[in-house]
Order: C-alpha cells, then structure tokens, then sequence
C-alpha cells in the first residue's frame, strides 16, 4: 500500500440513499484501486441512534449505523470505518485512539463538506483537504458572512469546475480551488441491454437540504425551481417519464402538477434502499433526465451529477441541463444538454431516435472523462500526493 487517505462524510446519518452512498464509495474503491489504503469516518449526533421504528436504541443497533456497516461490509470495507459518537467521546468500528493512529499516519484527510468536526483529530492529520461537493451554497455563506466552512485546512477541492474561470458566479472566497471531475469505479457499471419500454428516469429531491440563497442581486434556487420549468415535457414527448422523487406529501399543487402532466413517480426508498438496488435501478432505465439545482444552473458553475455519470457508466445516454458544461465535456451524442424545453423535446426524441449509438457513446464518455483511475490519480498529483 501507498499509505493512507482518510474520507469523512456522512452515510450513517442518511441511511438507504443508496445515490449519496455510491458518492463516496466512488472515492473508497477507487484510491483503494490505485494502491491506497483507505478509512472512512462518520459520526451520528446524539438523538440519531433510533432503530426501525424511530425508537432510541445503542449506536450499534441504530439504522443508520447498520446501513453503514452492511454497505462497508458488502464492499470490501469493513475493517476501513469508523462512527463518532456519544460527542466524540466513544467510537463505533475503529475505536478512537486506531483512528487518532491512523490519521496521523495519513497522507490526506479529505473531509467532504467539512463534516467531520473532532478537533483533535482533525488536528491529527498532516494535509486537510476541504472538498466541496455542493459548489456555490459554501461560498455564498462564506462571503454573506452567514457561515465560513473552509478554516483550518490546506487544500480546496470542488466538482464546480468552472469556479474562478470568467463567467462563473460562484465566488472563490479568496481560495485557490483545485477543480475535479467526479469518478466512477467502471468494474461496479456494467452496461446491460435496456429493457423493453424502460423510461427516461432520475433520482432525487424535489427541494434538498438548503434554502435558496440571496447573493449580487439574485436568488439562488433549488431543485423545484428549474424541474417547474420543464414540467410538460411528458406531454410533449412520445417518451415516458419517471422520477424517484423525494417529495413530501405536503407539496399537493407540485404532486398534482408532475400527475396532471404525466410523470411518474417512484417511491425513492424502494429504489435506494441499497447500492445494488440503485444500480439495477439506473441499469432498467432507457436514460437519464437530469434536472440540476437552479443554484448549479444559474451560477454556471461546471457541476455535473455523481448520478448521471453512473447512468453513463451503465450505458444509458444522459438529457441534462446545462450547467455550464460547454467546454468541460463532449456533447451531443450519449450527453445532450438543454436549456429550453424545446431543447429538452429535442434532446429526447434524437436520443431515441439513434439509441444504440447514444448508448455506446454514454460509457465512451464514462470511460474517458471519469474512470476513477484516471480522475482520482490527476487529483492526488494537483494535491501533491501521488
């Protein structure tokens, strides 16, 4: 082994979305392929550890701690995590004084959002690399003055791969950010033949976690802000449709609206309930269409889902809105963008129209711009770790 390259992030908290899971599991195989040793750090904050009924229960019993150790265990990982908890002051997994070892020993501790917070064992770690994987929210924080996320570390990594070239909106806050595609593990993608009358379909959430956000003048949006916009494409389309959407059953004129125009919906905790159901998800789908955040559409910050590179992967051909992608990525055959619903009709009816060239174009495009080998080894070299 290299040495070792410590990931924090969060999947005890968020158990059974198996899309957030294969995030980081993409970082996990991947450096463990390019000859890395590997731990992942997690924590579940007191009043987290409820059993499948929602009742209190000890960390060990927990959902969220059970998903975490099944996907771990599943890949090839089970003696690479560990879970804070109690405040810190006990371990799940590796105990606390492996994990102050291990983080000393390491080359890199890459905290995803700067989720984990322990300063002693951030303290720890030689080299901390903030990496952003929700690019425009922390920087607007940072420079309103609402929230700075970024103290205390060595290195900047975003998947906004536009932030700090002209015509990004995204403020580099003063930073110096090194810019990197997102990988995938292809071993983990096979392409399959698609279904008979398989649909264009997509995974999310109809809001997320985060408010809009008030910066130079314009509001930065959500999810729900741009899928309205193209919310007639069913009807518009010989195309069927299908999103598993995570909605609240709150939001009655939207449910009524996606029903009235002929969308489907799917329950999203069937389709993520693990990362092999994920996969076999994406692999029963025509393709992808891809609705971004209208903070990634406005800022025109080089954003491009984790998810649609898993649909690529697979080959699945990929309708997504732009993000500002010109110039980042091939375009037009396997990855078509749009902008208008026009365009969206457009996209869909060529993919259609010549799909088994758009499908064996989709992992053409997997394969060149985020083979994990390739993506994870140019980001080590940018960080001085290969």
């Amino acid at each position: 082994m290299k040495g070792t390259i410590v990931l924090a992030g969060s999947l005890a908290q968020k158990p059974h979305q198996a899309g957030h899971t294969w995030v980081f599991l993409q970082y996990l195989l991947g450096f463990r392929r390019l000859g890395w040793d590997v731990l992942f750090l997690d924590r579940l904050e007191p009043g987290m550890s409820v059993d499948a009924s929602a009742n209190p229960c000890e960390v060990e019993a927990s959902t969220g701690f059970r998903y975490l150790h099944d996907v771990m265990q599943a890949f090839g990982l089970g003696e690479s995590y560990a879970v804070a908890c109690d405040g810190g002051s006990r371990f799940v997994g590796l105990s606390r004084e492996v994990v102050l070892q291990r983080v000393g020993d390491a080359a890199a501790f890459i905290n995803v959002m700067g989720f984990f917070t322990d300063p002693e064992i951030l303290g720890r770690a030689h080299t901390r690399v903030f990496f952003d994987i929700d690019p425009g929210f922390g920087q607007m924080w940072r420079e309103l003055g609402l929230h700075d996320p970024y103290h205390g570390y060595e290195h900047y990594v975003t998947i906004g791969e536009n932030i700090g070239q002209a015509g990004c909106n995204v403020p580099d806050c003063g930073l110096t950010w090194v810019t990197t595609k997102q990988p995938i593990v292809l071993e983990h993608w096979p392409v399959s033949a698609c279904p008979p009358g398989a649909s264009f379909s997509s995974v999310g959430s109809w809001r997320g976690p985060y408010g809009p956000v008030e910066f130079g003048g314009k509001t930065y949006g959500l999810r729900v802000h741009e899928f309205r916009k193209f919310v007639a494409l069913p009807t518009m389309s010989r195309e069927t449709f299908e999103v598993a959407l995570n909605i609240h059953s709150a939001e009655t004129s939207d449910l009524a609206l996606l029903a009235s125009n002929g969308w489907r919906l799917v329950e999203p905790a069937a389709v993520a309930r693990d990362p092999q159901s994920y996969r076999a998800y994406i692999a029963g789908s025509k393709a992808e269409f891809m609705v971004a955040k209208n903070m990634y559409v406005q800022s025109k910050s080089g954003w491009f889902s984790d998810r649609s590179i898993c649909y690529l992967a697979s080959g699945r051909p990929v309708l997504a809105q732009d993000t500002g992608l010109a110039g980042l990525y091939e375009t037009g055959e396997g990855l078509v963008t749009f902008q208008t619903l026009a365009e969206a009709v457009a996209g869909a009816e060529d993919i259609s129209r010549d799909y088994a060239r758009h499908s064996r174009r989709a992992r053409e495009l997997a394969e060149r711009y985020f083979d994990s080998d390739i993506v994870l080894a140019r980001l080590l070299k940018r960080l001085n770790l290969d």
